[in-house]
Formats: structure tokens, C-alpha cells, sequence
């Protein structure tokens, strides 16, 4: 360690961390820490529930920053999910943080979760008839209830229908075939398919399991709204936003950046959800690179 330290922080709740996730980062100036959260990817037990919530992993951040003897502020990107918990963290532990660059803002709200499962269904009706098919009237509960069955074969019916559908909300935007050049590692990394090899059916359901644990309980923020918290918040802020996000659509976004006293909003014009696709990925490329650069000028005195 030597460099700033910055944290990126996944998406899902229920997915995990790339290695193509480190292309946002210039090596010889961050000292890049990615960890798979609780319940996720190569953490164990997998597809776990107890004892995790957001606060939880709020406080997983400074477990892995005592480990790594990491004392200084830190910066934080992240993204959809991981911008929740960036901006909990922040809300937590504000002196510990320089900076944040957020992308695909969700705040774990009603709003945001009735639009996923309901509202979605006035711009993409296909992909939402074959989500709901058969679901009942409350999806949240009846996913949830599916995919923690002890029937395997519904749990996985389930999970790969949850994952499907978010995978078709994410390939409706005009980029959902361009792949970025920052995604060198291949078309999966931009818009992962269900035949890549952490979407089998145990990864699926271990994903799903998670996620619909942290959807069903609000993110576990009911008592303490982000939005509502978020003229605390005093460190810059940078937000990059697809336009045509229709997983966590611009409106929330802008109302955040409304409600930050130091925020910066880019709009992407043509990109929708996916961070590792076309023009999404190069402006959030350029933002690590500003934030690189004003560390370099305070370091050496000069304008900010």
C-alpha cells in the first residue's frame, strides 16, 4: 500500500466483484480494494443471510481497512447497490471519506422498488409479463418466498427468472450490444449472460437469495432514508448516470444531487444501466481520473 486508497463497491446486493472493475482505476496512483460482500461471490458461507444488512457492511469497510493498515480517508465508487452503501458509509463514518463517484444511483426506497417490479411494466411489458407470470400480486414476496424454498428446482426457476429479468431491463437501452473498451475480458463482462459461470443454478440462487433478503427489507434503511440524510453529506460528490437506466432510473439521480450540498451530476445521453458498456464506462473512467488528479494537485499545493 502506498497509493490513495479507493474502495469499489458492487452492485446487486447478491453480485460480486470483476477483475474488469479495476480498469476504472489508474494502479500507479490508487491502491485499488475490491471485496466480495457477505453472502457474495468468493465470500463464505455463500448465499448467507443472517447477520447481514446493510450496516453490516458498512462496518465490514473498516474491518478491511484495519486489515490493511489503511488510515488515511479513503475514496468509494459505487455503483447501483454500491452506491447505497457508499452513501451509508459516508453517513456513518464521514471522516474517513474524501470523495465519492456513485453511478446508477438506488437508494433503496419504495418508490425505487415498486418501479422495478411494477411500474417497469409501461416500457418493457414482454420482459415484465414473464416475470410476473404466475408470481401473484406481491412479486417481492412471492420471489423471496421461491427462491429460499427447500425445492431446488422452484428456487431455481425463480432465481434464473429474477436474474433474466433484470438482464432484459439492461439490454433494452440503445448500448446493450457496445462494448466498452474497457471491457477487454469479453461481452460477458459488459452484460453478463445467464451461461456465464457464477449465473449456474446455485450461484443464481445464492445471488437471488441475498438480494431479495436486503429488497424485502428495505435495505434495511426504513428508519434512516438516504435521501432525507443526504444534506449531511459534506465530501464531494461526482454521480454518472445513464440516461436510459431503466433499472435505477435518472429521477433518483437528480433528486440526490439536488439534496448533496457538493454534487456533481453527469448524464450520459445513450447509456443505460450496464457499467462496463460503451460510453458509461469511459465517463466513468474520466471522473476516477479527475479525482486522481485534484488528490495529485493538494498533494503538491496547487489549484483544485
Amino acid at each position: 500500500m502506498g497509493g490513495h486508497p479507493i474502495f469499489f463497491l458492487h452492485g446487486g446486493p447478491g453480485s460480486h466483484s470483476r477483475a474488469a472493475h479495476r480498469r476504472y482505476f489508474d494502479p500507479d496512483f490508487f491502491d485499488i480494494v475490491q471485496f466480495d460482500q457477505r453472502g457474495c461471490g468468493k465470500s463464505v458461507p455463500a448465499g448467507e443471510t443472517q447477520q447481514n444488512d446493510t450496516w453490516a457492511l458498512v462496518e465490514d469497510i473498516n474491518s478491511i481497512r484495519d486489515a490493511l493498515g489503511i488510515s488515511q480517508k479513503v475514496s468509494l465508487l459505487g455503483g447501483s447497490w454500491g452506491s447505497t452503501l457508499a452513501l451509508a458509509y459516508t453517513l456513518r463514518h464521514p471522516q474517513q471519506v474524501r470523495e465519492l463517484i456513485l453511478r446508477g444511483v438506488f437508494l433503496g426506497s419504495d418508490a425505487e422498488l415498486d418501479w422495478f417490479t411494477r411500474d417497469l411494466a409501461r416500457f418493457a411489458p414482454e420482459a415484465w409479463a414473464q416475470f410476473s407470470d404466475g408470481m401473484g400480486e406481491n412479486l417481492l414476496e412471492s420471489y423471496y418466498q421461491a427462491v429460499h424454498s427447500t425445492d431446488q428446482h422452484r428456487a431455481s426457476v425463480a432465481a434464473r427468472r429474477w436474474a433474466e429479468y433484470e438482464m432484459q431491463l439492461m439490454r433494452i437501452s440503445s448500448e446493450s450490444q457496445e462494448q466498452s473498451p474497457l471491457a477487454a475480458a469479453g461481452p460477458a463482462e459488459a452484460t453478463p449472460t445467464l451461461r456465464t459461470p457464477e449465473l449456474t443454478a446455485p450461484g443464481l440462487i445464492n445471488s437471488a437469495r441475498v438480494q431479495l433478503h436486503f429488497l424485502k427489507h428495505q435495505c434495511f434503511l426504513a428508519d434512516s432514508p438516504l435521501l432525507d440524510a443526504a444534506q449531511n453529506i459534506h465530501v464531494p460528490v461526482t454521480i454518472v448516470q445513464g440516461r436510459l437506466d431503466l433499472v435505477c432510473p435518472p429521477i433518483t439521480a437528480y433528486q440526490l444531487s439536488e439534496r448533496l450540498p457538493h454534487a456533481k451530476l453527469r448524464m450520459v445521453s445513450n447509456a443505460g444501466h450496464s457499467a462496463l458498456s460503451g460510453s458509461l464506462a469511459l465517463a466513468l473512467r474520466e471522473e476516477v481520473d479527475g479525482l486522481r488528479d485534484r488528490l495529485l494537485r493538494s498533494q503538491t499545493g496547487g489549484p483544485r
